[in-house]
């Protein structure tokens, strides 16, 4: 490294964000996580004797991935390696490995790969890592915001201890956010600064468990407030208020919260909850997830879990559609709110789901039995020449039924479809008992 790459990497660490700059450098000084990093926990264990294995960290952001990453290099003897999935290729990939075998084959030196957004890297550049990790040329720390179990392949997972990253507490936000106050090298310590107690509580809150919006928020907050005549800068609510505007939404349209989410959204209109409902439809609205997606969820939904119970939510889904695609957001908001609570408050049946799963598993695994002869087409020449005759026409008896077989012969008496009691199926029930109870080949009516 030359004078000027010195030069230039202090410039960037002077001028780097608050959130960087306040990087610990010990697990001493690491903040939150305390159920993987905490005394006597296996990972503080690994690390603190420097037997690490393959670990991949999953987590919301801000919660300490790659600070964690970065305590491990300051605290190894093994080689430290760190690269971007997004910038980086199969050929960086190849470069890291051929060196790290060189370094273990001359030094007995290990090497610590660190690749952060693992998740972005494609199945070929995950499968190149892969017999390397498995043979220990390479110790591999992945840092995803994903889910590893959607997102990195199987064969890499299997290698490799996951550990979870939780959201920061309040009380872990408080803390950083005094530290950087007080820490005059890399911190703001030599500001003054009235940071009061309104303000303060506004930024913990409003970055929601996310270290860095919350370190970030403080140290534009500072920076932008004049000092007074005795050199103090009051941060008071409406500067904090102004330094962070939007609450940080754990979120990503692409990635594990998007399914987390998602998921809570339907689990609330089927557990019959309009408010939890409409929370969360709210909450992927104001992270900007696609309207689209969430009416299609709406469409299937009305058919899984509400089904013939009530015929009318699927209506429902598809006029919220509808005007999804005729007027457009925000106000198409409106009706869409209007089918959110529609479907949680109407009544739930899975009948439709389970009785279509249930006849593809028989199309899928039972022997293909023959169409009945009198259900088979007869709008050809010769048809009743073959035997395709005796069907009995439901019109020309009372009440539009007769009884006769439908299935083919080696499932007669299957039943797929159960009507629950909820809804318009009690009726629909109370009917088939009805017609099923009925007299074998009435005379026609």
């Amino acid at each position: 490294m030359d004078l000027f790459e010195l030069n230039r990497q202090n410039q960037l660490k002077k001028e780097a964000p608050l959130a960087v700059r306040m990087r610990p450098r010990t697990l001493d000084e690491f903040v939150g996580q305390e159920q993987i990093v905490g005394p006597g926990k296996l990972l503080r264990r690994a690390i603190e004797a420097d037997q690490l294995s393959s670990v991949i960290f999953y987590g919301p952001p801000g919660t300490g991935k790659t600070t964690l990453a970065k305590v491990i290099a300051n605290t190894t003897k093994a080689f430290f390696v760190q690269v971007n999935a997004v910038t980086s290729g199969v050929a960086e990939l190849r470069e890291v490995i051929q060196n790290a075998k060189e370094r273990l084959g001359m030094y007995g030196q290990r090497t610590i790969l660190f690749i952060d957004e693992i998740h972005r890297f494609n199945k070929s550049q995950q499968d190149a890592l892969l017999p390397y990790v498995e043979d220990g040329t390479i110790i591999l720390i992945g840092a995803t915001t994903e889910n590893p179990y959607f997102e990195v392949n199987a064969p890499l997972r299997s290698r490799s201890r996951i550990f979870k990253f939780e959201s920061l507490s309040n009380d872990d936000i408080r803390k950083l956010l005094w530290r950087a106050l007080q820490d005059k090298e890399a911190g703001l310590g030599n500001y003054k600064v009235d940071l009061t107690e309104e303000a303060l509580e506004h930024l913990v809150d409003i970055s929601s468990g996310d270290a860095r919006t919350a370190l970030n928020a403080l140290e534009l907050a500072v920076l932008t407030t004049a000092p007074d005549e005795k050199g103090v800068r009051k941060i008071t609510l409406e500067v904090a208020e102004e330094s962070i505007q939007k609450r940080a939404v754990l979120y990503d349209k692409s990635g594990d919260y998007h399914y987390d989410v998602i998921s809570a959204f339907i689990k609330s209109i089927r557990g019959s909850d309009p408010d939890a409902a409409l929370y969360w439809y709210a909450r992927m609205t104001h992270a900007g997830e696609d309207q689209r997606f969430i009416v299609r969820r709406l469409i299937v939904h009305a058919s899984e879990d509400i089904g013939m119970a009530d015929p009318q939510a699927m209506l429902m889904a598809h006029a919220a559609w509808n005007a999804l695609e005729t007027v457009g957001m925000p106000e198409a908001r409106i009706p869409i709110a209007q089918c959110i609570i529609y479907l949680a408050t109407a009544p739930k049946s899975n009948s439709v789901i389970c009785a279509v799963d249930k006849a593809l598993a028989d199309a899928e695994k039972e022997r293909a039995g023959e169409v009945p002869p009198h259900l088979r087409d007869t709008h050809y020449k010769g048809a009743r020449e073959l035997g395709h005759k005796g069907y009995l026409y439901p019109h020309d008896y009372p009440g539009h039924y007769v009884d006769q077989q439908y299935m083919p012969d080696n499932l007669v008496g299957r039943q797929y479809y159960h009507p629950s009691d909820q809804g318009l199926e009690v009726e629909i029930k109370g009917r088939l008992w009805r017609l099923k109870g009925g007299i074998t080949h009435p005379e026609k009516g």
